[in-house]
């Protein structure tokens, strides 16, 4: 019933957004090149973007709620019913029903293991870094206040929060697992994407293995907005190729063409109010577009669709701090809550998560060889993105999270290049074996190979899944034991949040702030770094703390030891509770 209920509330978001969605799209016209399954995708990407916005509309003007989120729910579900009697005569009408070979249904297969385990992940409790950091304290906030605040407590806090507001949305309608099934809801359905994208311009074989690439790339055991990030990017990237494609047929010239470039751009501007990362796309997005279209009026319309998704957050930065893009712009703008030394240790702390990528995308530098990349100008275009992406990365993180945004058009170009990979074995194969040459050997083979692998793949994922379940925690006991195990310091911070003491200080606990009161300072970062407090004697310390309205502090274990050795600590840090290594104290500015 847990699940049932979570990805119940699911479906009904997925139907709102689809309606807006495909309301929209309707009204833009068809796509030269027809495909229900990519233009349904369309449709709810486009719907969620569209949600984002309302929300974002309603935060502004400080009347963001429960109530608001049910209607824009509802009035998307009312669209959808309409149009659904529509969309389906078109699908039966398209429906294929060619038998499939087998090789295609082992594919298919193959996506469908690699889905279980993605199915089951999002319905654990928040535990992962990042999330619980800010992704969901800042979205919490959001839910309560009913407004966009800046928190000096976060250690982002001008960051854009375009998907954010997807889960503060989730917060006031369900738990706090529901932003991990919008997580996934970004990652399913540009991995459906990539399937039909796949399908259309290469092979169902390619087109399943691009798609179990970016399934298994992707993490939905948690509330990060990495892969809302790369449904956006990839919606673009659709969009403007519909835009080409539109361009090109005399029939839909003019204003239909013109209307997908409006809609590449707006999905640019989600992407870029998401996460910095995302405006990297512009220079090759930005090239692509001026070098078919420089008509000031359409170049102008199309700047105002990418600017209403993410003005708001860029137009708050530089009116507030001078730094639209804060705090990364702040050598050319000025610092505002971070130094010199916090902006170094924010970069050097990426560099030191410089790896390299999964080697599942490895054969993408394969993909220009296939004869995919001569007969089809969609995976052409598709190497340049992979291209440019890849040197953009490598020239300024390195760091794998980093290449999120770009996996979906890399792992369908990955697959294609693992064709070109395999195809270069087995042809050594059979020169070195000139028994399997003949078509009848070189299939059976083919089929004994592929149902060994399809078997281990059959054992990893039913491993996996089973892994995934036991995360799942139906029960308040479940719920308390999980992050009890997987949230250092869980249990000090949930001690705080039912028993107020004022203002807490944390440290080393980073990743339990969401579990703590609603508020939560101290951070390796900015105002409240560890170093401007910490250092100082205990007394100092304690009155510091005390003029800044601070009531309580929790320590990491680790820093327990270290700090309960400083000479009259413990006359100033009243042990308040104790628990899986973590304490929490009463901080007294004048100790008896």
């Amino acid at each position: 019933m847990f699940a049932a209920a979570h990805y119940a509330a699911l479906a009904v978001f997925v139907a709102s957004c689809w309606g807006f969605g495909r309301a929209v799209l309707t009204r833009i016209g068809p796509p030269v090149r027809r495909d229900g399954g990519l233009e349904a995708a369309m449709a709810v990407a486009l719907g969620i973007g569209l949600f984002i916005c309302a929300f974002q509309a309603l935060a502004i003007g400080g009347v963001f709620g429960l109530a608001g989120v049910l209607v824009i729910v509802a009035l998307g579900v009312a669209l959808a019913l309409v149009q659904a009697p529509g969309c389906l005569r078109e699908l039966r009408t398209a429906k294929d029903t060619r038998p499939l070979p087998w090789v295609e249904r082992g594919a298919l297969a193959v996506l469908a293991l690699v889905a279980l385990p993605a199915l089951v992940a999002p319905l654990a409790p928040p535990a992962a870094f990042d999330e619980l950091m800010y992704h969901l304290p800042y979205a919490r906030t959001v839910a309560q206040t009913g407004s966009l605040g800046i928190h000096d407590w976060l250690r982002y806090p001008w960051f854009p929060y375009n998907f954010n507001l997807l889960y503060a949305g989730g917060l006031l309608v369900d738990d706090d697992v529901l932003p991990h099934l919008l997580n996934g809801l970004g990652g399913a359905v540009s991995v459906w994407m990539v399937y039909r994208l796949g399908l259309q311009h290469t092979s169902r074989v390619i087109a399943c293995g691009g798609a179990a690439i970016w399934l298994g790339l992707g993490d939905y055991s948690n509330a990060l907005i990495d892969m809302g990030v790369a449904l956006f990017v990839l919606s673009a990237c659709v969009a403007l190729w519909w835009w080409r494609e539109a361009a090109a047929d005399r029939a839909t010239a003019g204003a239909p063409a013109t209307r997908w470039l409006c809609v590449a751009a707006f999905f640019l501007g989600l992407a870029a109010g998401s996460k910095y990362q995302a405006l990297t796309f512009m220079p090759l997005m930005g090239l692509f577009v001026l070098w078919h279209e420089r008509r000031p009026k359409v170049l102008a319309l199309a700047l105002l669709c990418f600017l209403i998704p993410c003005i708001y957050w860029y137009a708050r930065n530089a009116i507030t701090t001078g730094d639209p893009f804060n705090p990364i712009g702040a050598r050319l703008f000025g610092f505002t809550n971070w130094n010199a030394a916090d902006y170094k240790n924010q970069f050097d702390d990426v560099q030191a998560h410089a790896a390299w990528p999964n080697a599942m995308i490895w054969p993408v530098l394969l993909a220009p060889f296939s004869p995919w990349f001569r007969r089809s100008a969609a995976v052409r275009a598709a190497v340049v993105f992979c291209a440019y992406s890849l040197v953009v990365w490598f020239a300024t993180s390195r760091y794998p999270r980093y290449m999120t945004a770009s996996y979906p058009l890399i792992a369908w170009m990955a697959a294609v290049g693992w064709t070109v990979l395999l195809g270069a074995l087995l042809a050594a194969v059979r020169k070195g074996l000139p028994a399997l040459a003949s078509h009848g050997a070189a299939s059976r083979a083919g089929a004994w190979v592929g149902g060994v692998l399809l078997a281990a793949l059959a054992v990893a994922s039913v491993y996996q899944t089973a892994q995934k379940i036991a995360m799942v925690s139906p029960t308040p006991e479940l719920r308390e034991a999980f992050l009890r195990k997987n949230v250092p310091g869980y249990a000090a911070m949930h001690y705080l949040r039912t028993h107020p003491q004022g203002r807490v200080y944390q440290v080393a606990l980073s990743e339990a702030i969401y579990y703590g009161p609603d508020a939560v300072w101290g951070d390796t970062l900015g105002p409240w770094r560890y170093m401007d407090f910490l250092a100082a004697a205990p007394d100092d310390m304690a009155r510091k703390f005390a003029s800044l309205g601070f009531g309580a502090m929790v320590v990491a274990a680790p820093y327990v030891a270290v700090l309960e050795a400083k000479p009259g600590f413990a006359r100033h840090f009243v042990l308040l509770y104790e628990k899986d290594g973590a304490k929490a104290y009463r901080i007294l500015a004048d100790a008896p």
